[in-house]
């Protein structure tokens, strides 16, 4: 095994829980490990501080697997790894569809799996964890099966272009026998064709799972504009929780083909109308037509994927969330959200508060909330956390 020596003052991100080890803290490796093996890391003093998974050709060379020097990174270790993931979900979410490993967070760097109903969808996105990938998911599957849990079938998503940073090439397809992409599932009572292999990334967004519960409350015979709905789901949510009329809007046609097969799915038709718009168009125009909601909720993808761009991410949170401010009744409610780590919680926190000043309106935090528990935030991995949710009322500045 080889091994990676940091420069004195490096590594002080992983000495705080951190996961990684960067390409300028490295001072030296030694032995002759190829990239996409284990090797041990060492202070700068020779100090053992555990395993990871070296890539020379990335900026996170070294991607911690463990802080025990003496581990033996095996079947039996990644057992151990993977029945712990799933025993946290069986704990803290409905495990019909969730996330069963995230990366970092569940100490399986690079690898997310995700369980719709009886598919189970993976996305590898880091060259050591990629060796791994068929064993884990075999590991995966012998543990719900002891649980009762048959999985039909497995599918690959690893068509990120984080890949080629990692010297990798994008992939995608069957990890087992093929069978139908298209899965249903259920989540809050609502019913969702997902699509694994054509859908955004692994073909839905679990992490707003509790978040789209949380607006229920806020919609019983309201009117209700979901904006940047995708497949449909808060706008679904809305409905199903007593909604007059809910209006979803998303610039992607296949999305909004797909919201609408849901709807029909849940026999909501009649009170979801979706639109194939942009929401940065629509929601001026909307104001300029004097439309009024109850609710709006703001669900966007992320603006920005770097700390260089943060800048033109800002403006374009402010504005979103200043134009459905005006649209709101007095004493109506904003869902609004970010998903970009890089939009840290006080920067988006300030932009919500300069759009209010600006439309002139006065916010209540009904609450905050992030993602999922099956999303679990590690402390000392800030990427980890990524999603920030607020529900506020609205008030006219009196």
């Amino acid at each position: 095994m080889g091994t990676v020596l940091l420069k004195k003052g490096g590594g002080r991100a992983l000495k705080q829980g951190g996961p990684w080890i960067y390409d300028n803290e490295v001072a030296d490796i030694s032995g002759e490990p190829a990239d996409g093996d284990i090797v041990q890391v060492q202070d700068f003093d020779g100090y053992a501080l555990g395993q990871g998974f070296l890539n020379r050709r990335s900026k996170l060379t070294v991607r911690m697997m463990t802080r025990d020097a003496k581990a033996v990174v095996d079947r039996e270790f990644l057992r151990g790894r993977v029945r712990d993931a799933w025993e946290y979900r069986k704990r803290t979410v409905d495990t019909g569809s969730c996330r069963v490993i995230f990366g970092e967070a569940d100490f399986l760097p690079g690898l997310v799996v995700d369980k719709f109903s009886d598919v189970l969808v993976v996305q590898s996105l880091a060259l050591g964890i990629d060796r791994f990938k068929s064993l884990i998911v075999e590991l995966l599957c012998e543990m719900l099966a002891e649980d009762g849990i048959r999985i039909r079938g497995v599918y690959e998503r690893s068509d990120a272009k984080v890949r080629e940073q990692e010297g990798m090439e994008r992939a995608a397809g069957f990890l087992s026998e093929p069978f139908d992409t298209k899965v249903e599932i259920e989540e809050n009572g609502v019913r969702y064709y997902v699509d694994v292999a054509e859908g955004q990334k692994t073909g839905f967004f679990l992490d707003q799972k509790y978040n789209r519960k949380a607006i229920w409350k806020l919609c019983p015979g309201a009117r209700v504009l979901d904006c940047f709905t995708h497949t449909g789901s808060f706008a679904l949510n809305a409905a199903k929780a007593g909604a007059a009329k809910v209006i979803g809007v998303d610039a992607s046609e296949l999305g909004v083909a797909q919201a609408r097969e849901n709807a029909a799915l849940n026999g909501l038709q009649d009170i979801v109308e979706f639109q194939c718009r942009d929401v940065f168009e629509l929601l001026p125009e909307l104001e300029r037509q004097g439309e009024k909601f109850d609710v709006v909720i703001l669900d966007p993808p992320a603006f920005t994927k770097s700390r260089n761009s943060v800048k033109n991410a800002v403006r374009g949170y402010r504005e979103i969330n200043l134009r459905a401010m005006k649209l709101i009744r007095d004493g109506g409610y904003l869902a609004t959200c970010s998903c970009s780590h890089f939009m840290e919680p006080e920067l988006f926190a300030e932009t919500i508060a300069q759009a209010a000043k600006n439309a002139h309106r006065r916010l209540r935090q009904v609450e905050f909330r992030t993602q999922a528990p099956d999303h679990p935030i590690l402390w000392g991995a800030g990427d980890s956390y990524y999603l920030k949710f607020y529900i506020f009322q609205l008030r006219v500045e009196r």
